[in-house]
């Protein structure tokens, strides 16, 4: 049995789930989401939690027992709490401003790069250098730190870019620290 399909997902008050043939609709303070349930795979709503079981012992079945439970688990925490990613710009020069659904950012590029926020994700900046983006959607929220992130990744030598707050840069010693001692 699957470790992570097994564990029962707690309700929390204020969600409500209804389940249906082949999907499930939660709904909570924050929005509302539905999932498909792929094949062979079960749901069953009663006295608070919500269960995920399979079928059969297949492979595939398998591994969408954990993911589907996961993916739930998820929205119920989402439409409740909300998710939250931080992002911290590290340079000199480097900033971020949030102008109604986008984000302005300078990143030592020419031109300063304008990033479009989906809906559901709203960002918050802080000092100019932390962004703090919300969502209810956990992949989504990854999506777009992920794709901020990447407009300029940090480098080891002088850490500067975009790094998310939980990240380590590890730093490399420069071409002098690496003749000094010849």
């Amino acid at each position: 049995m699957s470790r992570i399909g097994r564990l029962p997902i707690r309700i929390p008050s204020g969600v409500t789930v209804r389940q249906e043939e082949h999907a499930i609709e939660i709904q909570g303070p924050r929005g509302t989401e539905r999932h498909a349930l792929p094949p062979k795979i079960g749901v069953t709503v009663a006295d608070g939690l919500i269960r995920v079981a399979r079928e059969d012992d297949a492979r595939q079945t398998r591994a969408l027992h954990g993911l589907t439970r996961k993916l739930l688990s998820n929205s119920v925490t989402g439409l409740s709490q909300g998710f939250t990613q931080v992002l911290e710009i590290v340079g000199v020069g480097y900033r971020a401003d949030v102008r109604k659904n986008a984000i302005y950012l300078t990143l030592g590029y020419s031109h300063p790069i304008l990033y479009q926020l989906p809906p559901g994700v709203t960002a918050k900046v802080d000092r100019q250098t932390v962004v703090t983006l919300e969502g209810n959607n956990r992949h989504v929220l990854g999506e777009v730190a992920a794709q901020l992130r990447a407009l300029r990744p940090p480098e080891p030598y002088k850490g500067k870019g975009v790094k998310y707050s939980t990240e380590r840069i590890r730093r490399k010693a420069g071409k002098a620290a690496g003749s000094a001692g010849s």
